[in-house]
């Protein structure tokens, strides 16, 4: 395979280098003036929203591209030196509504809501996406490089108050600068609006609505003009906690009791920088794992849920396409060994852009703990990430210290990707490339990591071609990598295609083989993802049939649920039917079944999940 990376990188350079159509231009937004005393109720009765340009110009992507939108949306815009303001109002039978939620951060995909982007550093490649639903529940989130996902795990400091109108329902939401990062002195940003009508299955966007751009993309946004001179203020914030305890051990023994305090200070270094302190880091209510139960042969992956490393985590994130297989840096190594907590004796944190570069720096101490840990230890990270290009980047990683006091415990990588939502005109093509080594005084082998990835995510044809290859003992001490001696291509073959009449509405078809192999070649896994059926009904419902030829080589025996599986190679296929029903509906229900073959026997799931929403506070699943 040492063929294949001049290979990726040949096709990268041509590709690049493919003409492009001629620019549009993006649509724009002047803000009005906003005062210094709002009202955020949801009723856009202020002056000042009178005053405010308005756009209305949306049209949809979904069901009809391009179409004229079924219902109207109205946004304004208002903006002072330390805060925005933005409202809304979505006219709509109020019979017509869909909306179930109420709590924070809650999925609103699938009822009535308003999505709003901003891309604060005019960069084309970050920004913030905020999401309001009729009933007033709050979204938000950090969109990750790329815009073609986002992190949900953020959480900021915002207001938004919904109101119902015999014409449909209006919003109004306020954000504080504190709360944004920004690029200093720029006087326009990025900024979109998407609003779903769940009852029509309708999403209608305001600038560039087109299938294969997603809302978050911000090199596809419109702009906001007119921005004044922002201002944070201090922008400091402490946050001191104590956790206490205390019982009696024995019946006629004192109270013995415990407290522990806390600290957790962050203070912006500019409009584009924060520094995070925590001393004696207190972590009692974070969210504990979900229970899962491993049918495979490889660690599980448990996403981080403690917030002082939620917080700017993507600054982190390395490659394009590793997916689980391969993260270089996974915050759960620092304070936790083995599931058990580690004490944090102190840490610091930097994260934010100076100029078109990211940066990140992360080092943490943690007390020794009987059992565990034998030593304390400090553990570091350090992220730089170069923009080059429209949307492209270069970056470099790196890690120094081991959870467990193992001496000589570094990694060092480097990653490019080329990234372009202009490919042909108006498609989207992404190529990464990407390598690592590890070094350990116990480890001695192949302990280098590489890979590419070709990447064409776009609405009628999503196609990808990833390859990696991960040495014997390539072992990050900060890192996540449940296979090593291993390399694994991925191939993706999906297309979609709509009909304008009849009861179906899209028809999606996919093919996406896995293989695994040793260093040398021969197979250890295989499995075949193929969808032959995946039909979705104008009226929201949807059934799916999937078949799955699986192969495992066992060079060492295997225990699941009690049972051992010997040694061998075994090939079986697995079928998965499922059905569901439109979640526009107060009555949800999606039904899962696996069945077939598994190594030498056989394995069933039924898996079955309902939702009733009688009213927008109640949810019953």
């Amino acid at each position: 395979m040492r063929a294949c990376f001049p290979l990726a990188a040949a096709v990268a350079l041509g590709l690049c280098a493919s003409a492009f159509a001629q620019e549009i231009q993006p649509p724009t937004l002047q803000v009005g003036v906003l005062p210094d005393a709002l009202n955020v109720d949801g009723v856009l009765d202020e002056p000042a929203w009178n005053a405010a340009p308005a756009v209305e110009n949306f049209a949809q992507t979904d069901p009809s591209e391009g179409a004229p939108p079924t219902t109207r949306t109205a946004v304004r815009v208002l903006a002072g030196p330390r805060a925005l303001a933005i409202g809304i109002v979505c006219d709509q039978d109020p019979e017509d509504i869909v909306s179930f939620s109420v709590r924070r951060d809650a999925l609103l995909n699938n009822e009535d809501h308003v999505r709003v982007v901003l891309g604060p550093f005019l960069d084309g490649r970050s920004g913030y996406v905020f999401a309001v639903n009729p009933s007033g529940a709050r979204y938000d989130g950090l969109i990750d490089p790329g815009g073609e996902s986002e992190n949900a795990d953020w959480d900021g400091i915002w207001e938004a108050a919904t109101a119902r109108t015999p014409s449909g329902w209006t919003v109004e939401i306020r954000i504080p600068m504190q709360t944004l990062s920004f690029k200093p002195g720029l006087h326009e940003w990025h900024f979109n609006v998407q609003r779903r009508v769940q009852r029509l299955l309708e999403t209608d966007r305001w600038a560039f609505p087109a299938r294969q751009y997603q809302v978050t993309q911000t090199s596809r946004a419109g702009l906001l003009t007119g921005l004044p001179a922002f201002s944070q203020g201090r922008g400091l914030s402490i946050r001191p906690a104590m956790t206490a305890g205390g019982g009696v051990p024995a019946p006629s023994a004192r109270i013995d009791g415990d407290a522990q305090p806390s600290l957790d200070v962050t203070q912006r270094l500019g409009a584009d920088l924060l520094a995070s302190l925590t001393v004696n880091t207190d972590f009692a209510e974070t969210e504990v794992d979900t229970r899962r139960t491993n049918l495979t042969r490889f660690p599980l992956f448990f996403p981080e849920k403690r917030s002082f490393f939620l917080e700017g985590a993507d600054t982190f994130a390395f490659g394009l396409g590793l997916a689980q297989d391969i993260i270089p840096f996974f915050s759960r190594r620092v304070g936790l060994v083995n599931g058990n907590e580690v004490p944090i004796v102190a840490g610091g944190k930097l994260n934010g852009q100076i100029g078109s570069t990211n940066v990140g720096g992360l080092v943490v101490g943690t007390h020794d703990k009987p059992g565990i840990v034998s030593e304390p230890s400090t553990m570091g990270v350090a992220r730089v990430k170069q923009n080059i290009w429209k949307e492209s980047w270069i970056g470099a990683i790196a890690t120094t210290g081991d959870p467990l006091g193992r001496s000589g415990s570094a990694l060092g990588g480097v990653d490019f990707t080329y990234a372009t939502s202009r490919f042909r005109g108006n498609k989207n093509l992404r190529i990464g490339l990407w390598g690592l080594m590890t070094t350990r005084d116990d480890l001695r082998g192949d302990r280098n990591a590489r890979g590419f990835i070709i990447d064409y995510p776009n609405d009628e044809w999503n196609l990808a071609l990833n390859y990696k290859r991960i040495g014997r003992d390539f072992d990050p001490s900060l890192g996540f990598v449940p296979r090593r001696d291993v390399q694994l291509y991925n191939l993706q073959v999906d297309n979609r295609t709509r009909l304008s009449r009849g009861p179906l509405q899209q028809l999606t078809h996919e093919f996406e083989p896995f293989v695994a192999t040793d260093l040398g070649g021969r197979w250890e896994s295989y499995r075949i993802f193929m969808a032959p059926l995946n039909w979705r009904f104008r009226s929201g419902d949807r059934v799916e049939f999937n078949v799955n030829p699986t192969g495992e080589r066992l060079d060492t025996p295997f225990t699941v649920s009690n049972v051992t599986i010997p040694t061998g190679a075994y090939q079986w296929r697995q079928y998965r039917l499922e059905v569901g029903t439109a979640q526009k509906r107060r009555l949800y229900n999606q039904l899962t079944w696996w069945f077939g073959g598994y190594y030498g026997g056989k394995l069933d799931q039924v898996i079955w999940t309902g939702a009733w929403n009688p009213t927008a506070l109640l949810t019953v699943e």
